[in-house]
């Protein structure tokens, strides 16, 4: 069996930073899988192109392309039942699947304007460059607009995640009593700010920094082990 992965990466191919990257990587590291890495940068889309997608992940197994966070992990689940389910059943599919559009919107969306323009700093010329001119055009202003407001901006973001508290009163996990799926879905944001920016998105009695912190350590540490910010 040979599994590869596509992964987003700027000018330090051992700092893998798509936060959809990670769900997929917390996902094969939850099936006991390990794929190589394959590192792929913004202005990379021909390398990708073959395999029926313009954005990474891209899972490859035997050769067969596998595009999309989401069916990455529908296809884990689905082709390797005998390991660790991540999803514990059909509902608990369901409710991932509402968690991975939240994860989408509130997380990834509310976490953007507060590192938008940190992510260059990590990028060659060529992929910055297009990083800016592709981003700037989605928001109608410069990058550092977009984040000159983080510092109140962020006060709205932790209030957002109030649901998340409420659910970890009650037990460890999104998951349950252990981390499955849903919690990747949104650590894979959290992961993407840590790797990027040394912006501060949680104060450390947060039970969500709590939950994130669990995370990293997760797997022998496999995501704290990346490199990323002190944050």
């Amino acid at each position: 069996m040979s599994l590869k992965l596509y992964e987003l990466v700027g000018t330090d191919a051992s700092r893998p930073f798509s936060p959809y990257c990670w769900r997929t990587r917390m996902a094969l590291a939850h099936k006991g899988l390990t794929a190589e890495s394959l590192p792929w940068r913004f202005t990379e889309k021909g390398e990708i192109a073959p395999h029926g997608s313009e954005k990474v992940p891209v899972l490859l197994h035997d050769d067969k392309p596998v595009v999309d966070s989401w069916t990455i992990a529908n296809y884990l689940e689905d082709h390797f039942p005998d390991r660790p389910s991540l999803f514990g059943g059909e509902g608990g599919r369901a409710m991932a699947r509402m968690l991975n559009a939240w994860g989408d919107m509130a997380i990834i969306g509310g976490i953007f304007p507060l590192i938008i323009a940190d992510i260059p700093k990590n990028l060659a010329e060529v992929d910055a460059a297009y990083f800016r001119k592709s981003r700037e055009a989605r928001f109608g202003k410069p990058l550092e607009e977009v984040q000159a407001s983080r510092d109140t901006g962020v006060i709205a973001f932790r209030k957002s995640l109030e649901a998340m508290r409420q659910t970890l009163k009650h037990q460890p996990y999104l998951g349950g009593s252990a981390p499955n799926y849903a919690d990747y879905i949104v650590f894979g944001g959290f992961q993407w700010a840590r790797v990027v920016s040394p912006f501060r998105l949680l104060e450390a009695d947060d039970p969500v920094y709590a939950w994130r912190e669990k995370l990293l350590d997760a797997f022998d540490g496999m995501a704290r082990k990346s490199p990323g910010c002190p944050v």
